[in-house]
């Protein structure tokens, strides 16, 4: 087995920041800080997630998304009802989300249950993409085999013509949203010695406590 040299690494040592348990005792409040810290210091894709799912024969998977929306009852995402991760969650609707910031040295793990967004949200957000990602949607069977390339892009242009003004929404395609029963938020620290602050949900409140690094 081939051992990765540490020393080789940019960062051999966590020295941004620190994190304490008085800090704040709103898990919501907790992340829209850290979430616009991301933006404020220019993290590269700060409002991309990895969601990682669990199908019905217990294969975890995962897959990097874009978060789209968040408020107070969780974090929506958009994508293929159909797809890997659709299914996974027909079968299991418990998952985790990521988020992950190097030049903060912060990470923030979500696990809740997740359930599909209304219609009336999918349509509203499908209809603020751009042309082409609304043809998209119409076009992959998201996950499915296909033989080539050719394929899709020749799918795409009859898709075209199927749709030369308005693209609707495909019924297959919308938005999910996973309710959080579980935060934790992770600072880098020096040593490896890092803060690591959970909120567990209790009925309607929140119960936070730190873990070991």
């Amino acid at each position: 087995m081939n051992h990765l040299d540490e020393t080789r690494n940019e960062h051999n040592d966590f020295l941004k920041g620190s994190l304490s348990e008085s800090l704040v005792q709103n898990p919501y409040k907790l992340f829209e800080q850290w979430y616009d810290a991301a933006y404020t210091e220019k993290c590269v894709q700060p409002n991309n997630i990895v969601l990682s799912t669990v199908s019905a024969s217990g294969q975890p998977s995962s897959r990097i998304l874009f978060l789209r929306e968040y408020d107070k009852n969780g974090f929506v995402f958009y994508t293929n009802y159909n797809s890997h991760k659709g299914v996974d969650i027909s079968k299991n609707n418990r998952a985790s989300i990521l988020f992950f910031w190097s030049e903060l040295e912060r990470q923030i793990r979500v696990e809740g249950t997740i359930r599909k967004v209304s219609a009336e949200q999918s349509d509203a957000y499908f209809k603020s993409r751009p042309r082409l990602s609304q043809l998209g949607a119409w076009t992959s069977n998201q996950s499915e085999k296909v033989p080539n390339r050719a394929f899709l892009e020749k799918k795409m242009a009859e898709m075209e013509k199927k749709f030369p003004n308005e693209v609707p929404r495909p019924p297959h395609w919308g938005g999910y949203i996973i309710e959080p029963t579980f935060f934790e938020f992770w600072q880098g620290r020096a040593g490896r010695l890092h803060d690591r602050i959970c909120f567990e949900k209790n009925e309607n409140n929140w119960d936070s406590f730190r873990i070991s690094p």
